[in-house]
């Protein structure tokens, strides 16, 4: 996100900032003090307000633009490290600060910073709000977390020591739940890598520590299941269960084993088959239950 104005087709009012800054802001020159870019801001929308010419209202336009851009940058640092990229907070400053720049109303009476830095803030409060999560709670969390950031740091310096949700809870007026769910939430913004160092010497990937899948999970599950079921069985049919599916041997070499022909076998597996599925109907309910 590095470019800082729309298309010059969006506003004739408002063209794109050429690569040559304005005679009144040198290239390379330091920013004014507030007070000094303020008065030099009025100035130019003084000039505005005096021409009907396009191409001279395009040119004072971008004087303020430029003029104010260390204004936009500077909020937008403010914002860093939170889970966003820095050009992307910068970009996002930068067109707000066009957005105020179109909006201003010279006859409110109010200084054009007093209203292009809320303005500012608000948008970049509304990428955070709409781009910036990774995982994305819920509204409501979102806004809680938001109340957690207005008010942690003056609790803090107040209670001597972080306050604990409880008096987070307290503060923001809101349920102990909430704020519970939203500290946990924090890292929705920039989830930790699994690539990230960990450990004493910091040699070890976080991922080498995470638990995976087991292979045997589920033939444990499936024996925990299947076990009352199986054990209902005759003994015949736990014998052909124990030589096909623990033993592995085929229906030629079963017949053999118990003396009936292979047929016979492939018919004995059917129904044991289907005996155990129907088993399997109410073990769902019972395993629940049991839990």
């Amino acid at each position: 996100m590095t470019s800082l104005l729309p298309q010059p087709s969006t506003s004739p009012d408002v063209a794109a900032i050429a690569t040559t800054t304005p005679d009144d802001v040198p290239v390379g020159a330091v920013a004014p003090p507030r007070n000094r870019r303020s008065l030099r801001t009025s100035e130019l929308f003084a000039e505005l307000a005096g021409t009907d010419d396009e191409a001279e209202r395009a040119r004072i336009l971008e004087a303020v633009l430029v003029l104010n851009i260390p204004v936009a940058e500077s909020i937008a640092s403010r914002y860093r490290g939170r889970g966003v990229g820095d050009d992307d907070l910068e970009g996002v400053a930068r067109l707000a600060l066009v957005k105020a720049v179109r909006r201003y109303d010279t006859g409110s009476g109010h200084d054009f910073l007093s209203f292009a830095v809320p303005t500012i803030r608000g948008e970049i409060k509304r990428y955070f709000r709409d781009s910036g999560w990774m995982i994305r709670p819920p509204r409501r969390i979102q806004e809680v977390q938001a109340g957690i950031a207005a008010v942690e740091s003056e609790l803090g310096a107040r209670l001597g020591t972080s306050p604990r949700p409880s008096e987070l809870a307290a503060a923001l007026e809101v349920d102990l739940s909430d704020v519970e769910e939203a500290l946990a939430a924090r890292g929705c913004f920039v989830p930790a890598s699994l690539d990230r160092p960990v450990g004493e010497a910091g040699e070890m990937p976080l991922a080498d520590l995470l638990g995976d899948v087991d292979p045997a999970q589920g033939a444990a599950e499936a024996r925990a299941v299947l076990g009352p079921l199986v054990s209902r069985l005759s003994e015949r049919d736990r014998r052909v269960i124990e030589l096909r599916f623990f033993s592995g041997l085929t229906q030629r070499e079963i017949a053999e084993d118990i003396g009936v022909t292979q047929m016979q076998v492939s018919r004995l597996l059917s129904r044991i088959l289907r005996d155990l599925r129907r088993g399997l109907e109410s073990v769902p309910e019972t395993l629940v239950e049991a839990r």
